[in-house]
């Protein structure tokens, strides 16, 4: 018979998935300071893929550094535009040329 998991087995794999997803936000920005766009890219999908898998949320000040559309690293001034109208912050991505809206309280 095979051992089932027990539900601290799934918390510790939640903590580890979480602080994993943190370290790879932090090397992705600073490849994408550095200018290596494509493995920061990457490294953003492994930390959506962790997520998915563990049913770990992406902490919130990492939520608004990819995408939503292509899920591409946003670097301001880089590849990305900031801009706030009308109490909202307006993210444009210029790799695939959509925006996204997040309202600001």
């Amino acid at each position: 018979m095979t051992k089932k998991r027990t539900y601290k087995d799934k918390k510790i794999q939640g903590q580890i998935a979480l602080e994993r997803i943190n370290k790879l936000f932090l090397m992705a920005e600073n490849k994408a300071l550095s200018g290596n766009f494509s493995i920061a890219n990457r490294y953003v999908s492994i930390a959506r893929k962790l997520s998915m898998k563990y049913l770990v949320p992406i902490p919130k000040e990492f939520k608004h550094r990819f995408c939503k559309h292509c899920y591409s690293f946003l670097s301001p001034y880089l590849n990305s535009r900031f801009r706030i109208h009308r109490s909202k912050l307006i993210i444009y991505c210029n790799n695939c040329k959509k925006y996204s809206r997040i309202p600001i309280k």
